[in-house]
């Protein structure tokens, strides 16, 4: 079993939906797929006159302020554009999907975060009304009897908090937990590169191997949003999962070229090549 996941960059879009369809059609293993809305997300905001405002934390981490209102265009964004978009995709396919959040059947519940500090446009502020969150519990009950049913279960952020408001979760850790929850075999991140690359500027300097027993070698390739996907790389294979590729979303056959080889796979070994 696998958990796909699909950024949310601007260069992935219909195409690439339709290129992970015909995939899928054509590979005889189940999956869950969980995908990200992050371009929607800042086109919707600012089409609505709201673009996006980036907080920095003081550990230098970067992230969206997202109050009730930039709650709603999330909720169009992830939960309907994106999600409802890849179901017509994949059901163009012949692929049995079902679009659902990671709020339905309580599958990702966390704590909404009560106060926030951090830099926005070089001020330092308390943010009190922000639906960032953290995720604390998964249930897969819900994930378990579609797939069962022979559905192609495609799952968005946000995830709800404990007092029942929906929180904006990362997609890269929703995807670690589920992948935990199901001991997946593999565990694949697609996004708007060929992999991890040594410069982030340079396609050419992809890094074919990781090795997640020494972690900190591993973030000291990383970059930007990339350091978030390693770490949850590296906490993927220490609870269980047996591999974690990065790979690319823009190409034809994504998931088959990525069980072929094609990208970055993060596992434990003694020898690591780049």
């Amino acid at each position: 079993m696998l958990v796909i996941k699909i950024g949310g960059g601007a260069t992935i879009g219909a195409d690439a939906f339709a290129n992970f369809a015909a995939d899928v059609a054509t590979i005889d293993q189940p999956f869950v797929i969980v995908h990200g809305g992050n371009a929607e997300f800042s086109a919707l905001s600012d089409a609505l006159g709201m673009p996006p405002r980036m907080i920095t934390s003081n550990s230098g981490r970067v992230s969206r302020y997202v109050d009730a209102a930039t709650m709603d265009a999330m909720l169009m964004a992830y939960c309907g554009k994106q999600n409802k978009r890849l179901v017509a995709a994949f059901r163009r396919f012949g692929v049995n999907a079902v679009g659902i959040s990671a709020m339905d059947g309580g599958i990702a519940v966390g704590r909404r975060k009560p106060v926030i500090r951090g830099t926005e446009e070089g001020k330092t502020r308390v943010f009190r009304d922000d639906h960032a969150g953290t995720i604390e519990q998964i249930d897969t009950t819900l994930v378990t009897i579609l797939m069962n049913a022979g559905f192609v279960v495609l799952l968005t952020p946000p995830a709800l908090s404990t007092d029942g408001v929906p929180i904006n979760v990362d997609g890269d850790k929703l995807a670690l937990g589920i992948a935990e929850a199901l001991g997946a075999e593999g565990l694949f991140f697609f996004s708007d590169t060929p992999g991890l690359l040594a410069d982030r500027f340079d396609e050419s300097s992809l890094i074919r191997e990781v090795d997640a027993s020494n972690p900190e070698a591993a973030l000291e390739s990383a970059a930007g949003r990339m350091v978030v996907k390693v770490e949850s790389a590296i906490k993927a294979v220490e609870r269980g999962v047996g591999k974690v590729v990065f790979a690319d979303a823009r190409i034809a056959a994504p998931i088959s070229k990525a069980l072929a080889g094609e990208g970055t796979v993060v596992s434990k070994s003694n020898v690591v090549s780049a």
